[in-house]
């Protein structure tokens, strides 16, 4: 897939996520998420720290595992949006496409291509559109060109290039164990069971 492509259908990616996002209201940071035991607040602040750790890589900054730890927000739905523009902005900019990036978080002694590092952060914000909507217990309403299939079906081409195996039940690792993909699951579930989510999990603790 042309590396421009590769950003615009990050970029949508993103703004599903805000979009969601953009629905919490302050009682909801509490909520059970389908991200192990993190409520709400938790996974806005790892969203945070992720967008603003791609859009370092992206300007070809320098970091350590030490700056992709989550720390609490005082303002989370506004931190993460400026977040969120951070890091469409720095992918958008000159020569992304020809740079490699560091990823601490993931790899310690080797840069990822461009290419791969923008699929990889696509991916990520696909779940984690989902996994806001499953706290908030809505419906995920991604806009027209998102649902499509474009941006899903290279969500999913990089979530079935994900090795699966033991080290996913490892503290930190960024996706739990495979879920078996039953037949006629949609794009978006074929992508949540193989990085371990449940497309049936439900929040059992918000009011109807």
């Amino acid at each position: 897939m042309p590396i421009n492509n590769s950003i615009e259908l990050d970029r949508r990616a993103v703004a599903a996520t805000v979009a969601m996002v953009d629905r919490i209201v302050a009682d909801d940071l509490t909520l059970p998420t389908p991200c192990g035991t993190w409520n709400l607040a938790d996974l806005l602040a790892h969203m945070t720290v992720q967008q603003d750790g791609f859009a370092d890589a992206a300007a070809g900054i320098v970091t350590d595992v030490a700056r992709w730890e989550p720390v609490p927000l005082t303002d989370p739905v506004a931190q993460y949006r400026a977040a969120s523009e951070r890091v469409v902005a720095a992918f958008a900019q000159p020569g992304v496409a020809d740079r490699e990036f560091l990823l601490p978080e993931i790899l310690l002694e080797y840069p990822f291509a461009a290419e791969l590092a923008i699929g990889f952060h696509l991916v990520d914000n696909v779940v984690h559109a989902w996994d806001v909507a499953a706290a908030l217990g809505v419906p995920i309403e991604f806009d027209a060109a998102f649902v499509d299939s474009e941006v899903l079906a290279a969500a999913l081409a990089v979530a079935q290039s994900v090795p699966d195996g033991p080290f996913r039940e490892e503290p930190g690792s960024a996706f739990a164990p495979g879920l078996a993909v039953v037949d006629g699951a949609s794009t978006l579930d074929q992508i949540l069971l193989l990085l371990g989510r449940s497309p049936g999990w439900e929040n059992s603790t918000r009011s109807a």
